[in-house]
């Protein structure tokens, strides 16, 4: 059975890309199709910040608590694993922020020119049957940016994907934290094994 300490250093290093790769794909969504626009003419839900805030800052600093409490530190102990958990909940909780802005900007979608520099949300009052998700016919009513829903499902998607990934990961080290906060650390049992002997 893996320690609960090096569970939490594994789970701490896997985070790191992870929230890298979400604050570069919300800053990308603010350039579409690599374009550089108006404010008044990106998306509005780009400006909620879920990749660079919520899946990305929020998500730092769980990871670094969880190197710390999967090192052999001061933070190896009882009181790090549960300051870990503290963490790791406010790490789930800007995933899954980041999870619902991203499922919302893949339903409502984005906006754009639709002819005569007319920018609106061309999709936002389909119904979820009707979305242009599952009918890609209707994605040329977008005249500019040029790809701006190709590049739109493909950011959120990936940002949706990341927080998914994120907050279970979160998840799971509330549950280790938990479990080393009660009945201790590896690294602990270890040393007082050494000095049993």
């Amino acid at each position: 059975m893996m320690c609960t300490s090096k569970c939490s250093r594994c789970i701490g290093i896997s985070l790191f890309p992870l929230s890298i790769c979400a604050i570069v794909s919300n800053l990308l969504l603010y350039f579409p199709n690599g374009q550089v626009l108006e404010a008044n003419r990106i998306t509005d839900l780009v400006w909620f910040f879920h990749g660079i805030l919520g899946a990305g800052i929020l998500i730092l600093l769980p990871a670094f608590m969880m190197l710390g409490a999967g090192g052999e530190g001061c933070c190896t102990n009882r009181c790090g694993m549960l300051l870990s958990v503290l963490f790791a909940a406010l790490g789930a909780s800007g995933g899954i922020y980041c999870v619902i802005i991203s499922f919302l900007g893949l339903i409502f979608g984005p906006l754009c020119d639709i002819g005569n520099e007319v920018y609106v949300y061309p999709f936002r009052n389909d119904s979820f049957a009707d979305n242009y998700l599952f009918n890609q016919t209707m994605w040329s009513i977008c005249k500019k940016p040029e790809n701006i829903i190709l590049w739109n499902v493909v950011l959120f998607s990936l940002l949706l994907a990341i927080g998914t990934l994120e907050a279970i990961l979160c998840l799971i080290q509330v549950v280790n934290g938990l479990s080393g906060f009660v009945c201790g650390t590896c690294l602990r049992k270890k040393k007082t094994d050494v000095a049993g002997m």
